[in-house]
Order: C-alpha cells, then sequence, then structure tokens
C-alpha cells in the first residue's frame, strides 16, 4: 500500500501545518520584542502583522500545491515555475538547514524549559529528544502521522489553557492594547523592524504541508485547506497567547528572557506553576520537532529522485519510510546543536527561508500570466492582493536583515553558493 493510498488525512496534514508553526517562537520571542517596544498595541501589532503575511503566503501556496501536486515545497515549486536550478538551491537550503536548524532551535529551546523543571542537563534533554522524535518518524508514515496529531492537539489545547489562566488568575499589569500616544513613530522604527524579524520566525512552517503531499490523500484539496485551517488556527493562538502574557506579567521581567512563558508563569503563579508550565512547554514542542522531522526529509527524497547523484536521499524502507534522508536531516541537527547561538541561527536561516518564500509567491503571479490554461483546482483568495502583501513585507524584511545582520546574510549567501556548486555537480552526474 503506498502512502496516499494509506492517506494523510485533512487531520493530521493540518497538524503538521499547526505543530511545524508554534515551536519556540512564541515562548521566546516577547523577550526580545519588549526590550525596545513597551506599547501593547504596537507588540499586538507586530503579531496580527506576522499573521497576515503567513495567512496571504498559505493563500498563494494553497494554489500551487493544488495545481503543482507533489511534494517537495519550494524545490519542486520554483523547479518548475523558473528553472530546475533555482529550485535545486532551494531544495539544497531545506534539505541541508532550512528544517534542521529549526529542529535544532526548538531542541535547545526544550533542553532549557526541561532544565530548568527538572535535574536533567540541557544537552542531554536537548540531544534525546531528538533522537526519539527521529526515531518516531524511522516507523511508518501512519504512526508518524498519528503521533503528529496527537500531539498537535495537545499542544493546541496547552495553549488555550494557558492563555486563559493567565488572564483568570494573573495580576493585571494594566497594559494597553488601543492605540496611544508615540506608537505610530514605533511602528516605523528600526525596533519594530527588528522585532518583527522574530515574529516572523515564529509564524514561518505555515508552507509545511506542501512539503509531504505524496503522503496526502487528494492532495488538491485537502492541502490548501490544510494551509488555511492550520495558519488561521495558529494567528488566534497566537495573539491570544501574547496578550495573556502581557496581560498577566510584567515587561520588565520579560525583558530579554527566552524562556518567556516560564517567566510569566513564575509572575503569575509562583515557582511551581512556572515549573509546571515549562514542562507543558516541553510536551508541546514534541509536535514541533515532529513536524519538522516528518518535512524536512520529503525534500530531500524528491530530489534524491530527479538527481543521479543524489539517490541515495531517495532510499526507503519497505514501509515506506524515507529513513537515509530522516538520518542525514538528524545528523546535521546535531552539528548545529553543538555550536550555535539562538539569534545567530534563527537571522540565518529566516533570511533563507524568507527569500525562498518571496520567490514562490511571487511565482502565483509569473504562472497566471505565463500559463493562463494551467489547471487550477484551488484559486488563491483576495488575488492579485494577497500575493502583493506578502511579496511587500517579505521584500522590506530582506532588505533589513541583510543591512543589519550583514554577518549572517554572508553565511546565506555561502550555503547559496554551495548550492549551486552542488547542483552543478549533481546535473552533471
Amino acid at each position: 500500500m503506498t502512502a496516499r493510498a494509506a492517506g494523510v488525512t485533512l487531520l493530521p496534514a493540518t497538524a503538521i501545518v499547526v505543530g511545524n508553526m508554534i515551536g519556540t517562537g512564541i515562548f521566546t520571542s516577547l523577550g526580545f520584542q519588549v526590550a525596545d517596544i513597551r506599547s501593547g498595541f504596537v507588540l499586538m501589532t507586530l503579531w496580527v502583522l506576522g499573521g497576515v503575511f503567513a495567512l496571504c503566503g498559505a493563500l498563494c501556496y494553497g494554489e500551487l500545491a493544488a495545481a503543482l501536486p507533489r511534494s517537495g515545497g519550494e524545490y519542486h515549486f520554483l523547479g518548475r515555475i523558473y528553472h530546475p536550478a533555482v529550485g535545486f538551491l532551494a531544495g539544497w537550503v531545506s534539505a541541508t538547514v532550512g528544517f534542521a536548524a529549526p529542529v535544532a532551535l526548538v531542541a535547545m529551546a526544550f533542553g532549557e524549559y526541561l532544565a530548568s523543571a527538572t535535574p536533567v542537563p540541557v544537552a542531554a534533554a536537548s540531544g534525546g529528544v531528538v533522537a526519539v522524535v527521529a526515531g518516531v518518524h524511522l516507523c511508518e508514515i501512519r504512526i508518524g502521522g498519528r503521533f503528529q496529531s496527537v500531539f498537535t492537539l495537545l499542544k493546541v489545547g496547552m495553549i488555550v489553557m494557558l492563555a486563559g489562566a493567565f488572564f483568570v488568575f494573573g495580576e493585571d499589569q494594566g497594559v494597553r492594547f488601543l492605540p496611544g500616544p508615540g506608537d505610530a513613530a514605533l511602528l516605523v522604527s528600526a525596533p519594530f523592524a527588528v522585532a518583527l524579524v522574530f515574529v516572523m520566525y515564529a509564524y514561518s512552517g505555515w508552507n509545511a504541508a506542501t512539503y509531504v503531499v505524496n503522503d496526502v490523500r487528494d492532495p488538491q484539496r485537502t492541502v490548501p485547506r490544510a494551509l488555511f485551517a492550520g495558519t488561521l488556527l495558529v494567528t488566534v493562538l497566537y495573539i491570544g497567547l501574547n496578550a495573556a502574557f502581557l496581560h498577566a506579567a510584567p515587561m520588565e521581567i520579560l525583558e530579554g528572557e527566552v524562556e518567556v512563558a516560564q517567566v510569566a508563569a513564575e509572575a503569575a503563579f509562583g515557582s511551581r506553576g512556572g515549573s509546571l508550565v515549562a514542562l507543558l512547554i516541553c510536551l508541546g514542542l514534541l509536535s514541533s520537532l515532529s513536524a519538522m522531522t516528518w518535512a524536512g526529509p520529503r525534500v530531500a527524497v524528491t530530489m534524491g529522485e530527479d538527481y543521479r547523484p543524489l539517490r541515495w536521499l531517495a532510499v526507503r524502507s519497505k514501509k515506506g519510510v524515507p529513513y537515509v534522508a530522516v538520518l542525514w536531516q538528524t545528523a546535521i541537527v546535531y552539528l548545529l546543536l553543538i555550536d550555535g547561538t539562538f539569534e545567530a541561527v534563527l537571522v540565518y536561516i529566516e533570511l533563507l527561508l524568507i527569500l525562498s518564500g518571496f520567490l514562490t509567491v511571487a511565482g502565483v503571479i509569473w504562472l497566471r500570466w505565463r500559463e493562463p490554461g494551467l489547471e487550477r483546482p484551488y484559486r488563491a483568495w483576495g488575488y492579485p492582493l494577497t500575493p502583493v502583501i506578502f511579496l511587500g513585507i517579505s521584500a522590506w524584511m530582506i532588505v533589513y536583515m541583510v543591512r543589519a545582520k550583514p554577518v549572517e546574510s554572508g553565511w546565506s549567501l555561502a550555503t547559496l553558493v554551495a548550492g549551486a556548486l552542488v547542483y552543478l555537480a549533481a546535473r552533471r552526474g
């Protein structure tokens, strides 16, 4: 029985979107944002803007997934829309650091949260959870899908419970969520742009279902629905949870903290409450690790199917599991865990992801013009406004990140150059 015949349905397809999106960003980003922004309205605007950006992207990717149904995400889309070399570079990013770096970041956060509540060392917790989740996805695809669905539902329930508890039991800090004096200037300031980098990282992953199209039953209908439903749900959860953090905890104690949720819980419920929340977050992070461990290797598999020298990446077990690609991504994760700081890794990978997304959404407009007769079972709502909004925000972010973070941008460029060299070798092979 093939993976598609076994059929990943709408629930697990949506779960992979939600699981991929809700990772470290929501539990860490606010601490960096309040360092320079103390307006509740501006902080909420950041999260609303991030949600609009992600929803516009999800709608555009839904059109491409329905018109060009195949696993691989940007690798498949860009190769089909522009040129195989462009797709290969996007696939190279995904198959090397595009998923491995976020997995490493989530594993780092998992280790920090678990170590804060238990005697387990950070390194042991981070490395151990990567091995456990990889082991799950080395089993049958059906088992990985069930694991994803269960832990994503637990995560959503945990976030709803936490937000409600902060509002009900937390002491009101008097944060205003309506516009006030000075807010207009903050919205066009450098601190707002810096904060938006962290927000965009928190929202990344809304395109996750496009990487596992071949595993999905009736993908031309299911994938667009999963992208939209998952992204909309996460947007609502993000806005509600960040408002709850600001309602219950003083900004002074949140400033600069990575474990924002635990710090807020300790302020609202005491040290025991903080430890309990840390353990709950660890439970929730499992679905993030699972989603990226499921989706990432599928890009490597698709590349292996297309290029003979990479054929080893496409090797599957008798049960259809791409075990070589899973082990490949896991090995890169461990390399990143050995040496890497949270912020540097975040900026480095976010620039590459935003650039890939920019080119892919631009491809929606390009295909509408070049191939008007292409069968499109689903068309992006709000076209052309939705792609234009996405492209405008992406372009602004790319320019800002290149100017503000030249070192990390240089590493991003080096990654693309390395990918171009591998493409030339793979094409010759």
